[in-house]
């Protein structure tokens, strides 16, 4: 059987009203540009937030020049929209006038997978708003990596052998791939710092296949300034020798710190969210995550299940909005206000050249005078 891709690729284009949404007229010229599109088996265009998503299976494999290029003039089309209509930061995550063979390092999120479809292959789409590509960490660590969350890692013969995490130095560009359960406590030492490390694929130790992909896009590193959040993609193959639907949901059943929310300058909950509510307003958030389901038939996307509609994750929202009154009644304030280093509102640079006005007291110190007999 031939291989198939799922490609997920995201960017916010123009947001309706301010960062919130995205409008209707947008999401149809999206649907427009890919329907009936030679190089797609199948497609969907959804919105978490401010973001649009392109879900699309193909037989062009990942890194497809093809597909990006697809993927970039709907973007590009979506943005001639969202400036017709003045949407807010239209065109925003399109960091160059031209696309150059790939759309990674031109601002919009890629995840992709190349599957040889199994006898049922279930993939759990997560898509998140307000938040950057570390948000998956703390969930893949759980999904694949702890007995706690996913029992099937002690009792399923297919599993017990691990998984293979590989992690990108979002700072320096570079990779390693960390093999579990030996190397847990290494794994932890850098995903638990999820503004620098991220992980970006998990591999399957006894196949070697793919068991889940994100984007690790940073658009502050990119463009050399805040232009919006990354808001990352990532997709998780299900059941059969990789995690259930229910142990890839379960980490979002806690509302985990995140960095993002508010001009990408404070830390707030991941709320697990039904797509009518991926709408952030409060704050401009908390930010949002969405659980979208599907069935690949043949290339075909059967779904999608939405997943977090489930009221079983109605205490999770509950938490989440606790957590989001906790935090803001900090204000400008750490830890609800990221640290100095990791701040990427674009008048933070303006407000650290402050610091010059501070005195060094170390240079205004004068020599203590030597006493009688040339004691000091």
């Amino acid at each position: 059987m031939a291989k198939v891709t799922l490609s997920v690729i995201k960017a916010d284009i123009g947001g309706f009203v301010g960062h919130s949404a995205v409008h209707p007229e947008v999401i149809e010229k999206a649907r427009g540009c890919l329907e009936g599109h030679p190089l797609l088996i199948d497609y969907r265009v959804v919105h978490v937030g401010d973001d649009v998503n392109l879900i699309m299976t193909h037989n062009r494999g990942r890194n497809s020049g093809e597909i990006h290029q697809l993927a970039w003039d709907t973007f590009t089309a979506c943005t001639e929209v969202a400036k017709k209509l003045k949407l807010y930061g239209a065109g925003q995550d399109l960091l160059s006038d031209a696309f150059s063979g790939n759309i990674k390092g031109l601002g919009p999120g890629v995840a992709e997978i190349e599957v040889e479809e199994r006898e049922s292959e279930p993939v759990v789409v997560l898509m998140a708003d307000k938040t950057e590509p570390g948000a998956w960490n703390l969930p893949l660590y759980k999904i694949f990596a702890d007995p706690f969350n996913t029992i099937g890692l002690v009792i399923d013969p297919k599993m017990h052998c691990g998984f293979d995490f590989e992690v990108r130095d979002l700072i320096e560009n570079k990779k390693v791939i960390l093999s579990c359960p030996e190397d847990l406590y290494d794994l932890l030492v850098f995903i638990g710092a999820p503004g620098r490390y991220a992980v970006k694929r998990v591999f399957h130790r006894g196949t070697g296949e793919i068991a889940a992909a994100s984007s690790t896009q940073r658009l502050n590193l990119i463009a050399g300034r805040y232009v919006g959040k990354d808001d990352p993609v990532c997709i998780v193959r299900c059941q059969n020798g990789y995690p259930s639907v229910g142990e890839v949901l379960e980490p979002f059943a806690f509302p985990h710190l995140v960095s993002g929310w508010m001009r990408g300058s404070h830390s707030g909950p991941l709320m697990p969210v039904a797509m009518a509510d991926a709408r952030p307003t409060r704050f401009d958030g908390p930010p949002r995550v969405v659980a979208l389901g599907f069935q690949l038939a043949n290339g075909r996307l059967v779904g999608p299940h939405d997943f977090f509609g489930d009221p079983a994750f109605d205490r999770a929202r509950e938490l989440a909005l606790t957590i989001a009154d906790y935090m803001r009644r900090m204000g400008p304030f750490e830890p609800h206000r990221l640290h100095l280093d990791e701040m990427e509102y674009t008048t933070m640079p303006q407000v650290e050249k402050l610091k010059d006005r501070f005195i060094d007291l170390r240079r205004d110190k004068k020599p203590k005078e030597k006493a009688a007999g040339g004691v000091a």
